[in-house]
This record gives structure tokens, C-alpha cells and sequence, in this order.
């Protein structure tokens, strides 16, 4: 009620009484002024009243709206610092590589991790100074945040890869990598499922580690499929659940009938178990009808598989200084002999088997010198024919020299030996192979082994044995000007973030 809406009967209370008094006419004047006064003081005090209530209510209308300001202003600041550190909008991320690999002659040089005839078995060798493409990755996410906590990830990552030199080419490579959608916090989930997350599309398994310095995984699965990640079943035992499709396609299916093919999925399902620091992966293949799969041995190809991975993640360098190092040990058989590339490969045999074991760790020597050892050794049988056996073990070392703020010396030596026999009918051979690299490496600001972006110039030298040169027509040994005793110089950059 306002001081306006006070006054009305006010006014009507003092022209009544002022009746009231007129019409005694025996009461004396003095009376009638004190009494009038004293009337006076109240209406003025009432008054007083009305208006200070009427200040307190805009006062606390006001406190309101300034309230409710705060709370809006707050809500968005929180917006924006969830955008800022990704948490929440869209957010860019990136892998590049791009160099020139120059042999003796002038011209364009043999090169990769897996240029030797190991490395269709996914033999890989040093990187450094040894790769002559242009690769790229971009991953665009956006990420929001939900008003009951819910959060949601969608992520797109296009990818494309080339040999040439030139800025235009016609056989680009573009693809999409991976496109899906992943919830996590959601609160309906209690319990084991509490902080757990579930994914669907195609992706690369979160959970996927390598040798970056050799480009080689540990491990890589991937596909298109859906599963749940950190199910927490005790203090100490966290799983993921997966299924993932790949596509075996445009295979012949008949002897009797050339040129039928047809096309099938493995479907790989998968369990990732994590006990504080180990680590036990085990994975179920299935492909309807990849037994009738022609494979050019006279074999009858696997329509399923198992695999498994042991591993061990360290939070030191193999417990003598500061650093990490991680060691794994796989087995696979029939589609599952593939021990890297998860369910990949399907020209395997039903009775194929595989056994990989790899290592690596990264520390310092002194404050300004850094060393990554890393090994990868894998023996398998009746893989493609009957009879066939691989066997190969790669020895690499990263060394690197902070001298300035700016510039480090990179140096790396890579050794691998392979005895490979494709069994009867097949070649065979034996022998090893070793590469030495230098590369003097710039950087906006030296800090460890995964700080980037590098560019980095470089002279490699690298030998094998000649009876490597005539195993097989599709790897680079052997080819003209490429047998031996080779000098490679070149630059290339690498990024990330």
C-alpha cells in the first residue's frame, strides 16, 4: 500500500471529525485545537509510515532484480569458462607431418616405417628421417554440458595422405576417420555405471597406445560400432564393453566360378580391464562367410578369431628414474593373429597364430639429454599358407640434445632382424636391416619428448642384407637404385595439439 492510498481515508477521517466537532457547540476552543494537533501528529506519523514502507518494498524489489542479474551473469561466465577450457562448444584439434626425402641420386627416395619385407607383417623401423608423405588429421568437436550434468561429445576427424610433392594431386586420399557421439555423467547411472560412458559410430578405440618414434601401435583397434567405457566394478577394476564392425569386401568366394566375390563385416567384441596398472584386453571375432574366402596359398580363410593383451603401464623408467615405459604382451589366433590391427587382416588362415611383444620407456639421462628405447619382436605361423612362418624383432633408440631454448640435436639408430619363410611354393629369406639418422631440430620451445611443433632437417644412412631384395615385389627393397647402403637427406615438420 503506497503513501496516496493512505491519505483517502485520512482526509475523510479529519473532514468527519471537523463535522463532529461543529456540531458541539458547548466545547470550549482550546479543547478543540489540542485535540486537533494531537490529530494532526498522528495523520503526519502514519504518513512517515506508509512512505518508508512503500521505500522498503521498491528496496526489496530492486534487491531482486539485482539477484536474479547476478544469478544470469554468473550462469554465463560459467559458459564461457567451460568454452575456453573445452569443456564445453567446439574445439580443434590436429596431427600433421610433411617432408621431402631426397636419395644420392637427386630424386625422391624409398621410404616409411615399414619399408622392409617385414613391414607388410607390421615390422616397423625408425621414423626419423624415414618418411617421405604428406599426412594430416583434423578432429572437430563440440561439446555441451547439460542443466541436470549430463555432458555429450560429437567428434568428426577427416584425414588424407600422399607421397607426392606437388600442392595438387588427383589421387588423394581423403577419408572419414571417425564420426560418433559419446554421454558421459548421465545421471540415471548409478552405481558401477556411475561414471561411466556410452559411444556409438566410427572411431578409433580411446584406449589405443603406440611407439610413436617407430609409428607403430601396440595396439589399434577401430570400426564402426558402440560400447560403454569406465564401468567401475571395485576400488581397483575399472572395464570398457565394445562392439565394432570392419568390412572384409570384394572377395572371391568360389574356385569352381572366377571372377564371384562378395563381402563380409567382422564383428569384434571386446572387454578392456584395467587393474590399477595393468591392463587385460581380450577381443571375439566373428565373419560370416570369410571361409570361403579364396586365398592364393590354395587355404581356406578364418571366419573367427580370438585375441588378447597383458600390458603394463609405468608410471617410472622400468623403476630406475623418472619417466614411464609401457610393455605388452599379445597373442592371437585365426583373425585374431592380426595382433596389432585388431580384426583387420582377412586373409588370415583358420589356424593362423601370432604372438607379439612390445616396450618402450622415455627419460632423462642429464638435464638436458633424453633417451626412448623401444622394442618390438613378433613371431607367427600358418598365417597366410600352411607351413609359413615370420619371425622378426626390431631394436630402436631416440636420442636428443637440448642445447638451446630453441634447438636440440635429434639422433636415431634402428636395427631389425627377420627370418621369413611363405612356406612351400613361397620365398624365404633372412637377414637385417639398420638405419643411423641425424637431424638437427628447431622448436618454438624445447620442453620433453611430446613437445611439438619440430622442424627438423636431416641425412640418414641405411644397409641391409642382399637377400632381402628378392623376397617380395611389393615392398621397397630390391627396387632400382634401392639395395643397400643407402643415403637419405631431406626437412620435414611434425604437429600436434
Amino acid at each position: 500500500m503506497n503513501a496516496a492510498m493512505l491519505r483517502t481515508p485520512l482526509v475523510v477521517a479529519i473532514a468527519a471529525v471537523s463535522l463532529g466537532v461543529s456540531g458541539v457547540a458547548t466545547a470550549d476552543d482550546a479543547s478543540l485545537e489540542q485535540r486537533l494537533a494531537e490529530l494532526e501528529a498522528r495523520i503526519a506519523a502514519a504518513e512517515q509510515r506508509a512512505e518508508v514502507a512503500e521505500q522498503r518494498a521498491e528496496l526489496a524489489e530492486q534487491q531482486a532484480e539485482s539477484r536474479l542479474s547476478d544469478a544470469e551473469v554468473e550462469e554465463r561466465l560459467a559458459k564461457v569458462e567451460r568454452q575456453a577450457s573445452g569443456e564445453e562448444g567446439f574445439s580443434f584439434n590436429a596431427y600433421a607431418r610433411s617432408g621431402l626425402l631426397i636419395g644420392e641420386d637427386g630424386k625422391s627416395a624409398e621410404g616409411g616405417p615399414y619399408l622392409t619385407p617385414a613391414g607388410g607383417l607390421g615390422g616397423a623401423v625408425g621414423r626419423l628421417g624415414n618418411e617421405p608423405d604428406t599426412y594430416a588429421e583434423a578432429i572437430l568437436n563440440y561439446r555441451q554440458t547439460y542443466d541436470n550434468g549430463a555432458k555429450a561429445k560429437y567428434t568428426t576427424m577427416l584425414a588424407d595422405g600422399t607421397t607426392t610433392s606437388n600442392d595438387w594431386n588427383d589421387d588423394s586420399n581423403l577419408n572419414v576417420r571417425q564420426v560418433y557421439a559419446e554421454f558421459s555423467q548421465l545421471p540415471s547411472f548409478t552405481g558401477a555405471f556411475e561414471n561411466a560412458s556410452i559411444w556409438a559410430g566410427k572411431r578409433f578405440d580411446r584406449d589405443n597406445f603406440d611407439i610413436h618414434w617407430l609409428d607403430s601401435d601396440f595396439v589399434f583397434l577401430a570400426g564402426t560400432g558402440a560400447g560403454i567405457y569406465d564401468m567401475q566394478f571395485a576400488d581397483n577394476w575399472k572395464s570398457n564393453f565394445s562392439l565394432y564392425g570392419r568390412s572384409f569386401s570384394e572377395f572371391p568366394v568360389s574356385r569352381e566360378t572366377p571372377g564371384l566375390t562378395d563381402d563380409t563385416d567382422n564383428l569384434i567384441l571386446t572387454t578392456n580391464n584395467y587393474f590399477g596398472n595393468w591392463q587385460w584386453m581380450i577381443n571375439g571375432m566373428s565373419a560370416a562367410d570369410n571361409d570361403e574366402r579364396v586365398l592364393d596359398s590354395g587355404e581356406s580363410a578364418a571366419d573367427t578369431g580370438v585375441h588378447t593383451m597383458v600390458a603394463y603401464h609405468g608410471d617410472s623408467f622400468f623403476g630406475i628414474s623418472e619417466g614411464n615405459f609401457k610393455v605388452a604382451l599379445l597373442h592371437g589366433q585365426g583373425l585374431g593373429a592380426q595382433v596389432k590391427g585388431i580384426g583387420s587382416d582377412g586373409n588370415l588362415t583358420e589356424d593362423a597364430t601370432a604372438t607379439r611383444l612390445g616396450l618402450y620407456g622415455t627419460t632423462y639421462l642429464a638435464p638436458r639429454w633424453r633417451i626412448a628405447p623401444a622394442i618390438l619382436a613378433e613371431t607367427s605361423k600358418d598365417r597366410y599358407a600352411e607351413d609359413d612362418e615370420f619371425q622378426w624383432f626390431t631394436f630402436n633408440t631416440r636420442l636428443a640434445n637440448e642445447i638451446t631454448q630453441n634447438f636440440e640435436m635429434q639422433y636415431e639408430a634402428s636395427y631389425q632382424y627377420m627370418d621369413l619363410d611363405q612356406g612351400a611354393g613361397g620365398n624365404a629369406a633372412k637377414g637385417d636391416y639398420t638405419k643411423l639418422t641425424i637431424a638437427p631440430t628447431f622448436k618454438p620451445q624445447i620442453g620433453g619428448f611430446w613437445q611439438r611443433p619440430e622442424i627438423r632437417l636431416f641425412a640418414s644412412w641405411s644397409d641391409w642384407d642382399e637377400e632381402l631384395n628378392d623376397f617380395s615385389d611389393s615392398d621397397a627393397f630390391g627396387s632400382e637404385e634401392f639395395t643397400g647402403g643407402q643415403w637419405t637427406f631431406g626437412v620435414q615438420m611434425e604437429t600436434w595439439f
